[in-house]
């Protein structure tokens, strides 16, 4: 379900070998700039939280606006590719942002200090162990995506970050008809997030991924909040069904997410936003709908177990340092805020799988899914505290409890980056096919929101 001209443009798409970091995206931008004068225009949007310019590249005079924003969170880089490919098509061929129709505001980088934490995995040997190690991913309160204005019910927020507020002046000021923010997830497969329903969109968007033989995602939603809309379609992630949801099961909203998201600020003026959701590692099962022999009470039950484990692990390191610790590192900040989060996670999990219905069967997606989320979740926020036990020991704090907690977790880190491994054989996908279908996933989008 993919025309002929979206067909042809996505063999524009060179290939890659490599994530590009903080200055090979902003770089090239400013190259663009500089080469094609006449049709592109580079400036300054806002300020980082270390000082850091936050830039946008406009491309062409197109009727319609579009927003690209790269890196709303700093541990998915795929959309600094696209964003510079983006840019490079739109700056070269006249006849393409003629047929597309639209002025482009491009955001290579929005989170430029959080992204510099993750660029030690970005080259070399490319596997969830390795990634999982070199992990950074800010606080609910320092995640850009997250951090905008909320009042819902007795939930209030308005700590807006500077890039936030550079994101939020750049909305306001050209009020887009078409946004994205280039996220990607870890395992799995390829889903979305659309901020409203438009069922004439949903054949291309499952058609993307198909063309380059990766599965669509038909397992579990991110959270039990979202509404699917069609196969591995979903509606965007919005605070206030979130924080719905919670209320129903007798949860709190506070400290599961700290603002709304871009998608809520920019619907006040009617922005069709679309968000790709990309794996690093290719997995056929995340596709697979076939009966997988076990109770989905089961499944979730486990799921909630073995998170429940995984909080108990980080909070009895957590505590043990605290009262130790000198140093007020992102990665102590970050390792603060998931502890608890994941402990919540694990509750909501415990709640979900006494629902009614769930003792049908679970497909065989649906327990990879599951699966998925507890590899992930043991590698990414195990791997982040040992960063921060070792920013106390690099600063010359290694006090012995320090020491002998780093120790301990790291041999908890190799067994559980040993179990991830012997559950799947992770296969990196070529860069050059995520890419590809980011950037049809923009035009794909951008065009059907001019409809």
């Amino acid at each position: 379900m993919l025309n002929e001209d979206l067909t042809h443009e996505l063999e524009t798409v060179p290939d890659f070998d490599r994530f590009a970091g903080v200055d090979e995206v902003v770089g090239e931008l400013a190259r663009l700039a500089e080469r094609h004068p006449s049709v592109a225009v580079l400036r300054r949007i806002g300020t980082s939280r270390l000082g850091e310019p936050l830039l946008c590249l406009t491309v062409g005079d197109g009727p319609a606006q579009g927003v690209v924003v790269g890196m709303p969170h700093p541990n998915e880089p795929i959309g600094g590719l696209t964003a510079m490919h983006l840019a490079r098509r739109m700056c070269e061929d006249p006849a393409l942002r003629r047929s597309v129709g639209y002025t482009w505001h491009i955001v290579g980088c929005i989170d430029p200090d959080g992204t510099r934490l993750n660029e030690a995995w970005f080259t070399g040997e490319f596997t969830p162990c390795r990634y999982g190690r070199h992990f950074y991913r800010p606080a609910g309160d320092e995640q850009v995506e997250w951090t905008f204005p909320l009042a819902y019910k007795d939930a209030y927020f308005d700590r807006v970050l500077p890039e936030t507020l550079a994101w939020m002046r750049l909305i306001d000021d050209v009020r887009p008809t078409f946004m994205t923010s280039l996220h990607n997830s870890e395992r799995g497969g390829v889903f979305y997030y659309v901020s409203r329903p438009e069922p004439a969109l949903h054949p291309a968007l499952k058609a993307l991924p198909l063309r380059y033989g990766l599965p669509l995602h038909l397992g579990e939603p991110e959270h039990p909040s979202v509404r699917r809309l069609d196969d591995a379609i979903f509606l965007a992630l919005n605070a206030r069904a979130l924080y719905d949801y919670l209320e129903s099961i007798g949860q709190k909203f506070d400290g599961q997410i700290a603002g709304a998201s871009s998608t809520e600020y920019a619907s006040r003026h009617g922005t069709f936003v679309t968000i790709v959701e990309l794996p690093y590692w290719r997995d056929d099962a995340a596709g697979d709908h076939s009966p997988a022999g076990v109770p989905y009470a089961r499944v979730v039950r486990d799921t909630a177990a073995d998170l429940a484990e995984l909080a108990g692990v980080l909070r009895c390191t957590l505590d043990a340092v605290l009262g130790e610790v000198v140093s007020n590192s992102p990665f102590l900040r970050a390792s603060r805020f998931f502890v608890p989060l994941v402990a919540d996670v694990a509750e909501s999990e415990r709640i979900r799988s006494r629902e009614p219905g769930n003792d049908r069967e679970a497909t065989v997606a649906e327990v990879r899914s599951s699966r998925d989320l507890v590899h992930t979740y043991r590698l990414r926020y195990t791997g982040m505290l040992l960063r921060a036990l070792e920013a106390e020991i690099g600063i010359g704090n290694g006090t012995p409890t320090i020491r002998a907690r780093h120790r301990t977790l790291e041999e908890i880190y190799t067994a559980w980056a040993a179990a991830a491994t012997a559950d799947t054989t992770p296969e990196p996908i070529p860069l050059r096919d995520l890419v590809a279908i980011q950037y049809g996933t923009i035009l794909a989008g951008a065009r059907h929101a001019k409809t």
